[in-house]
Order: structure tokens, then C-alpha cells, then sequence
């Protein structure tokens, strides 16, 4: 098979998995709601007779979103209103091709990466592609000729931007411990032990860091309890002239915004698909000896494991999301000016102080 042949396949199967994965977080939102507030969740939708807990309602909320009524107001300016929901789609799309889901694999004879888009500057790349999707909320709400759509879209640039600078500071610390913006390395970096028994992950070389990325790139998601661009309870949401397909592309948008935070705590601060003593060979114990195990299998161990991980955190932003309640403006503004960035700063002081000594 030509090179061409497997970045083609890399692609397709990273596609697939995005949006599958990003269509089923719209079912463990609503069922994990549910639970929170002792409800049954979405059941309703069924194939054949069966329900199976609901997992066919995405499809039906798909296919009622594709057949609704495009309606575009008459006072909006058409071309920017139809492109804006594109540009969000597109920009947070696309940065799945720098995620690492496994490390290098040889099928044939031939040495295959795990990941599509391997650069040097995979880091920047995925921050610089997440900033571009402010684009398509400032669209939004000017082309729909709406104040209160343009109210929506100016607050969210206001908070993108601002919290923008508290997510960049907190990755400085972490370059500076693995020095490298290639994720692949980045993650192969924190294969490693501590101490002989701990980690080598992000989460233990800088939990300050980790607290503020966390903290940041939820921000950056815009949901609750940093939804402030949307106010869904105020109706002043920068998409509140758009209906069908359209909406449900922000909406999508919103929840691969999830998927790509969870990836991205993953792979910077919880060793990616590393597995604690699981290398090439199989499974090495600090005790002595070796569980060994076929590559093929090795690399199994380490896509489940990336998976896991990622869901754990998909499923932790949808528990905050419905358990604390939105911030005031003001109160956002200063988390992030007054708290966050200062923090940031802090932290790559005292990171460069530790490593100087």
C-alpha cells in the first residue's frame, strides 16, 4: 500500500471515530443529566422494537435536524450567515489530525504512526486551529443582523480571547519539562516512572498547570458554567437565527470541543496511550519480569487505554456542566484576568526556578 494510500485510511478512521463519538456525546449528555435529576433520559427512539437504552436517538435527532427547514432571515446578510456555522464546524474538525491515538505500529514491513498530522509544531497547530473557531461566533451574530445575536457573538470573543492567554500560560510550564510542541514526543516523554513506581505523566510534573488548562480550555468549550456566549436561559445565544442543520452544526461543534479538551488533557497531562509499565515487549513489572505480549496486541492495549481516558474526561466536563450554575460576566472576566493568568505566570516561575535547581 502507498503512503498515500495509509494517510488516506488515518483519515477516514479518525473521521469516523470524531464523529461517532462526538454524536454519542449527545446521548450521555441527556442520560447523564437524566441521571443527575432523576429522570429516565432519551428512550424513545427505536429500530425493530428495540430502544436499547436510547442509544438510537442520536440518529433520530440527526436525521430530524437534516430535514427541518433551513430558514434564513430576510434582514441577515445570507453568504456570512450560511458560512459561519462551517468555519466552527471546520476549525475544531480539523485538529484531530494532530492527535496521537497510539504510537508507531509496523504492519508489512513498514513503520505506521498512529496519528495523522505528525509536525514539530503539533501543539501550536491544534491551539492556533481551536483559536480560529472564534471566527465563525463573530459571523454568526454580525450576519444575522441581530443585536442580540451580535450581543452574544461580542461576549464570546471577549471570552475566547480572554481565556486564550490563561491556556497558553498554562502549557509553558509543561514545554519547559517536556521540551517539545510534538505531541507524539510529548507523550513517548511521559513513559516514564517517578520515584520508581509513579508515572512520569504531565498531571504529576505540573498540577498546576493541569488545574489551569483544565479550568481554561472548559472555558474555551463555552458551556456551562462558561457559557456566557449562548445564556441559553436569556435567549441571547450568537445562533439564535438559526434553525435545522445549521444550529445543529454549532451544536455538534459544542461537543467536539469536548471530545478535542478531552484529548488534549489525554495526551499533555495523563501520558496519552501510555500504559504504566506496558512497552514494546508487553508489560514490564518493577519488581522483575516481563508479561510478554504480541505488538499487535501491545498496540491494542494502548488505543484502549487513549480511549479510556479521553471518556473519562468526556464524561466529567457533562458532570460539571450540569452541576454548578453559570457565572456572572464580571465573574468570568475576573476568574480568568485576575486568577488565571496570574497563576499561569506563577507556575512557570516556580517550574523554571525547580529545574534550575
Amino acid at each position: 500500500m502507498t503512503d498515500l494510500g495509509i494517510v488516506l485510511i488515518k483519515i477516514v478512521l479518525a473521521l469516523v471515530w470524531f464523529l461517532v463519538i462526538t454524536l454519542y456525546l449527545t446521548w450521555a449528555e441527556r442520560k447523564e443529566s437524566a441521571v443527575l435529576q432523576d429522570r429516565i433520559g432519551a428512550n424513545r427512539a427505536k429500530i425493530f422494537g428495540l430502544r436499547l437504552f436510547g442509544l438510537f436517538q442520536p440518529f433520530a435527532d440527526a436525521i430530524k435536524m437534516i430535514f427541518k427547514e433551513d430558514f434564513v432571515p430576510a434582514f441577515s446578510r445570507k453568504f456570512l450567515h450560511t458560512l459561519a456555522p462551517f468555519l466552527s464546524f471546520f476549525f475544531v474538525a480539523i485538529t484531530i489530525s494532530a492527535i496521537p491515538f497510539g504510537d508507531d505500529i509496523r504492519v508489512a514491513g513498514k513503520t505506521i504512526s498512529l496519528q495523522i498530522f505528525d509536525a514539530d509544531i503539533g501543539l501550536l497547530f491544534v491551539l492556533a486551529m481551536l483559536s480560529l473557531g472564534i471566527y465563525g461566533i463573530i459571523l454568526s451574530g454580525w450576519a444575522s443582523n441581530n443585536r442580540f445575536a451580535l450581543l452574544g457573538s461580542v461576549r464570546g470573543a471577549a471570552q475566547l480571547i480572554s481565556y486564550e492567554v490563561a491556556l497558553g500560560l498554562s502549557l509553558v510550564g509543561l514545554i519547559m519539562v517536556y521540551p517539545s510542541l510534538r505531541l507524539s514526543e510529548i507523550v513517548r516523554a511521559q513513559g516514564g516512572l517517578l520515584f520508581g513506581f509513579l508515572p512520569a505523566w504531565g498531571v504529576f510534573l505540573q498540577p498546576v498547570g493541569f488545574v489551569l488548562f483544565l479550568f481554561a480550555a472548559m472555558a474555551e468549550t463555552k458551556r456551562v458554567p462558561f457559557d456566557l456566549p449562548e445564556g441559553e436561559s436569556e435567549i441571547i445565544g450568537f445562533f439564535a437565527e438559526y434553525g435545522g442543520l445549521k444550529w445543529g452544526m454549532f451544536m455538534m461543534t459544542d461537543f467536539m470541543e469536548i471530545l478535542i479538551v478531552s484529548t488534549l488533557l489525554t495526551t499533555l497531562f495523563f501520558g496519552g496511550w501510555q500504559v504504566p509499565g506496558l512497552a514494546e515487549g508487553g508489560f514490564h513489572f518493577p519488581w522483575g519480569g516481563t508479561w510478554h505480549l504480541a505488538p499487535w496486541l501491545v498496540a491494542v492495549f494502548q488505543v484502549a487505554a487513549f480511549n479510556i481516558k479521553v471518556f473519562f474526561f468526556c464524561w466529567f466536563q457533562i458532570l460539571i456542566r450540569w452541576t454548578y450554575p453559570r457565572l456572572r460576566y464580571d465573574q468570568l472576566m475576573d476568574l480568568g484576568w485576575k486568577w488565571l493568568v496570574p497563576l499561569g505566570l506563577l507556575n512557570i516561575l516556580g517550574t523554571a526556578i525547580v529545574m534550575s535547581l
